[in-house]
């Protein structure tokens, strides 16, 4: 059985969870859905992987997390550098 839930019941819970947790700043689901978009990319899950779970119809949608998620980038060798 498919549960319907309305966008405001989804914010005022993630505001609740982030007022629990001690954050201070303004916390929405699209800040999550970004954050857990980008730790994904981070963990090296191809973008492809990420573009269907997000639901995005292009690739250059998801692709704006590559500007993102640096910090796994800055372990990658150039291979010109050699």
């Amino acid at each position: 059985m498919a549960v319907n839930i309305h966008g405001q019941s989804i914010a005022k819970l993630v505001k609740n969870a982030a007022k629990k947790a001690g954050i201070l700043i303004p916390v929405t689901p699209h800040m999550l859905r970004h954050s857990f978009a980008t730790h994904l990319l981070e963990a090296g899950v191809d973008l492809r992987q990420i573009q269907v779970l997000l639901g995005h119809a292009s690739t250059k949608t998801t692709e704006i997390y590559t500007h993102v998620a640096t910090t796994s980038f800055k372990d990658v060798m150039n291979p010109l550098d050699y």
